[in-house]
């Protein structure tokens, strides 16, 4: 059940991957192929991946690296991993009731993506599951200075719409979204994985 704050919101701010669409299996799949391609000698739990939900890939290769005294090279672990995720993009799904929700705002509210994942994946992803042309405003790591679990994301996602922090409403699947949404002191709605 999505649960919505009874707020009179301004504008809505959608994650996207394991929120709007379910792409989280497939990402988890790409980090462990990546993962060992480059050698990781470290175990990547599912458990540990997704409590980094919404956190830059690179971040976590580095504080996989600094828990475990490793060197693996975080730009080319994402980079790979990218790669693998853009080929099976074409199959990505929406969360059917996130996004009916997403429909329902269409016309009435402005709406933007703010997602940790590099933009060819986010517009790839929201293209295949139909919901790209409601988000005209997409916010990724490469226009802010640090990503989730830091607001900026959300904070200049706001400024794009036009709207006060305060009247904004974010939709997050993961820990890291909803810390970021928080300090940015804007109201949040938890997307369950039993949405999907």
């Amino acid at each position: 059940m999505l649960e919505i704050p009874d707020y009179p919101f301004q504008a809505y701010i959608f994650d996207c991957d394991g929120t709007l669409v379910d792409s989280m299996p497939r990402h988890y799949e790409a980090w462990l192929a990546s993962l060992k391609l480059h050698n990781a000698p470290f175990e990547f739990s599912e458990e540990f991946f997704y409590a980094r939900a919404g956190v830059r890939e690179q971040d976590v290769v580095m504080e996989l690296n600094a828990q475990h005294g490793t060197m693996v090279d975080p730009d080319a672990v994402a980079e790979s991993k990218v790669e693998m995720f853009l080929k099976i993009i074409p199959q990505m799904q929406a969360i059917k009731p996130v996004a009916d929700f997403a429909h329902s705002l269409e016309g009435k509210f402005p709406m933007a993506v703010a997602s940790g994942s590099e933009e060819i994946i986010v517009r790839g992803c929201l293209a295949a599951s139909g919901l790209l042309h409601l988000f005209p405003t997409i916010v990724t790591p490469a226009y802010v200075k640090r990503g989730k679990p830091a607001p900026d994301m959300f904070l200049l996602a706001a400024e794009k719409m036009g709207v006060d922090p305060k009247e904004c409403l974010v939709l997050e699947d993961g820990q890291a979204g909803i810390v970021a949404a928080e300090a940015a002191g804007m109201q949040w709605a938890f997307v369950p994985r039993t949405l999907r």
